[in-house]
């Protein structure tokens, strides 16, 4: 990597925001304290420094009403737990039907740290500009969010967060033939679960319109690995309030768009255990150092996966990524469709929902609802 690119990438990297958990929504007011996390990072860089402590000298910071949280239930019809036995999962399901019996779901999975209410504004955009035609389903992956476990779920190997998304879509779809058509679509790590998840799905005959990954590309990805612990270093070990935990992604930038973090961030931290005066009172759900083994498996291969889906492809980047050799080929042979939203950040769909729903639904109508003689993007 030449020096000029590791400049760059390094630049790019101090823009990405930190992907964080949900917390429990046991109540309205739980559902509407939904955070999202930080990116995933590498073990091959330099060994990790320990967090740094903050909390002898910071001033005690007074919660700011304008960025109190806002409850999921303005975004989606429901919030459930879905029973995954096999998986010894209780999965957390935001879902919004379809308002017609040949409407279509789009199945939506989260980055590493983040949860469902990523996608909550953008769901409700979906379904208002498909007019109820599209359904919205997104779900908290292992160790996100509102989804427990009855047995020990640290592994979050890339097999078993595929396995857990799939079994969780047949439990939610259990009769395939009744099954509205369904588009996966996944953001950072969760475009890498979707993309495994594709060619099991179609084995057990769903119907899919396509999957769309976002703003992920396996080269970038894979090259920032060893820069993710200095990420991870800077950011603060907890907070005073959700309030300030949503303030810190807005004036950071890690989410652009004020009322998405009111919905999604108070999901991924959670109310502090500990009596110590140096331990913040509100901290990060997901501890994401503790997923470094797994942060190389989630990216290796998705280029590959993603361009082998026997559907319609998309790739949404915030920014002009460098694609990797099979992306670049890829894309000159029109294997795939890539658009890029300018002025957004690594949570574009939470910055933008409005256009993130203008391209899904676009996405969705060129592939499902095919005129005579259009052909699907990604079909040679």
């Amino acid at each position: 990597m030449s020096n000029l690119y590791r400049s760059a990438l390094s630049a790019r990297i101090a823009k990405l925001p930190l992907d964080l958990p949900q917390m429990d929504d046991t109540d309205e007011q739980e559902e509407e304290n939904d955070t999202l996390g930080s990116l995933p990072g590498s073990g091959m860089g330099p060994p990790a420094m320990p967090p740094i402590n903050r909390r002898s000298t910071k001033p005690k910071h007074a919660p700011n009403p304008e960025f109190s949280p806002l409850s999921a239930s303005s975004f989606f019809v429901e919030a459930v737990q879905v029973a995954v036995p096999s998986r010894k999962l209780d999965c957390r399901v935001y879902y919004t039907p379809p308002k017609f019996a040949d409407g279509a779901v789009m199945v939506c999975q989260h980055g590493a740290g983040f949860s469902g209410l990523s996608f909550a504004c953008m769901a409700k955009e979906i379904t208002d500009l498909s007019k109820g035609e599209c359904g919205v389903m997104a779900l908290d992956a292992r160790r996100h969010g509102k989804t427990t476990s009855s047995e020990s779920d640290e592994d979050l190997s890339i097999d078993v967060l595929v396995a857990d998304f799939v079994e969780v879509v047949s439990s939610v779809f259990t009769d395939v033939t009744s099954t509205p058509t369904l588009l996966l679509i996944g953001h950072s790590m969760g475009g890498s679960i979707i993309t495994r998840a594709c060619p099991i799905l179609m084995e057990r005959k769903y119907k899919l319109a396509g999957v769309a990954v976002l703003d992920v590309v396996e080269g970038s990805a894979l090259d920032a690995l060893p820069h993710m612990h200095s990420l991870l270093n800077a950011r603060p070990d907890g907070f005073d309030s959700v309030e300030e935990a949503v303030e810190w992604h807005v004036t950071t930038k890690a989410i652009r768009n004020p009322t998405s973090a009111r919905v999604s961030v108070p999901a991924i931290v959670q109310p502090s255990e500990s009596t110590s005066p140096v331990v913040p009172p509100v901290i990060w759900r997901t501890p994401l150092r503790s997923t470094a083994p797994y942060w190389r498996s989630w990216f290796e291969g998705l280029s590959k996966m993603f361009l082998s889906a026997r559907t319609a492809r998309l790739l949404v980047l915030a920014g002009t990524d460098r694609l990797d050799k099979e992306l670049m080929i890829g894309q000159m042979q029109g294997k795939f469709q890539m658009i890029v939203v300018p002025g957004t950040g690594h949570m574009l769909h939470e910055d933008d929902p409005t256009r993130l729903a203008e391209i899904l639904v676009e996405f969705w109508k060129r592939n499902e609802r095919l005129t005579v003689g259009i052909k699907k993007v990604g079909d040679l």
